[in-house]
């Protein structure tokens, strides 16, 4: 990117989930805007009234056509959802799906111009935005396509761990059809690049899941393991990825192994985010690795149940913008040292000590 201060896009999602209230109240602290320039892309009508709903004041939003006039130290608003229909919380409707996927739509051609530098994605519902232009199991996919990339990978980011999936939103009945080694050994591979180059990770770790009860038992449960999953973990260390496995998913997270490596590549979508969720839920981001662009989001969904009620933790939306900006600071320093690890700028080092100093700043409000 430049040296200027970054700008982050944010599509609003939908309507009626609480997307629009955990970007108000990440974007309510004034402080904010000194770290990045918000540019939020949805309705100006939903927006209002949310900010009303929510009672938040002295909340000023730049409205824009287009991206080419984004003011700093202002929460920049692009108008760009049709907003004909009435705020209903808690209720799908097909107006909502359109309107998340006008906001996506016009956020990713700015990120794919480089008007954004990245995108932070609010909830959609995967039902309702469903159409002629979105027939995608979700974002990951969809931006996958938008950017040209033959595969990505659903990351699942915290403190306390970081999951990949093989496969991500799938049936559960079409799980083992859809698991091969050539599937495995992409998945590895985009995970141990993004671990060195997104997360500064030198010589990564990566544990493997299996897919059967106890991994299968020698066969006995299942042969997957032995067919797929561990040829694929010898392939990929036969190319330098240090992957290790195939573990029983039960014991790998019940004694806590999970803490001795960097990251860990489960079979399925519900093997690998219930543990997650469970232990990192409302701190966790989502990140889509693999990608030339940033895309993150928050680790929950719409949350009808308890949209327009002021019950919604925005803590998850926030660390998903943190995690962009270190993410964008991360990549800029691997490329500062490409082919000579012990080169790092001063430069290099300001700007990702300035972004974990704010990130400290304004983390500490919250206690």
């Amino acid at each position: 990117m430049n040296d200027k201060k970054l700008i982050i896009g944010i599509s609003a999602g939908d309507c009626n989930g609480i997307g629009y209230e955990v970007i108000l109240k990440t974007l309510a602290d004034p402080r904010i805007t000194e770290m990045f320039t918000p540019v939020i892309y949805g309705s100006r009508k939903y927006l209002s009234y949310y900010r009303t709903a929510l009672a938040i004041e002295g909340m000023n939003f730049q409205l824009l056509e287009n991206t080419n006039n984004v003011q700093a130290q202002k929460i920049n608003l692009v108008n760009c959802v049709t907003d004909s229909e009435e705020i209903q919380p808690g209720v799908v409707t097909k107006e909502a799906g359109n309107g998340s996927l006008q906001a996506l739509e016009r956020a990713t051609a700015d990120l794919l111009e480089n008007k954004i530098d990245a995108l932070v994605t609010a909830p959609i519902n995967k039902d309702n935005i469903q159409s002629e232009e979105f027939k995608f199991p979700g974002h990951t996919e969809f931006l996958e396509k938008a950017c040209g990339a033959s595969d990505s990978l659903m990351f699942l980011v915290s403190p306390e761990m970081k999951i990949g999936v093989v496969t991500g939103h799938v049936p559960v009945a079409q799980v083992a059809s859809q698991i091969s080694i050539e599937k495995i050994l992409s998945k590895l591979n985009l995970m141990n690049e993004s671990l060195k180059k997104d997360f500064q990770i030198r010589k990564p770790k990566i544990a493997v899941l299996g897919l059967n009860p106890h991994a299968g038992d020698n066969g006995l449960l299942g042969q997957e393991e032995i067919e797929i999953i561990s040829p694929a973990i010898a392939q990929a260390k036969a190319k330098g990825i240090f992957a290790q496995g195939p573990y029983s998913a039960d014991g790998f997270f019940g004694n806590g192994m999970f803490k001795e490596f960097d990251a860990v590549l489960a079979m399925y979508h519900d093997q690998g985010l219930i543990p997650f969720k469970t232990l990192s839920f409302g701190s966790g981001v989502n990140f889509t690795a693999g990608l030339p662009i940033v895309r993150t989001s928050p680790d929950h969904g719409t949350a009808y149940e308890i949209a327009g009620q002021n019950k919604a933790d925005e803590s998850s939306f926030r660390n998903a913008i943190y995690e962009a900006i270190d993410i964008i600071a991360n990549r800029k320093t691997h490329k500062a040292i490409s082919g000579n690890p012990l080169v790092i700028t001063d430069k290099d080092k300001m700007e990702k000590r300035s972004y974990s100093e704010e990130d400290r700043h304004l983390r500490g409000m919250e206690n």
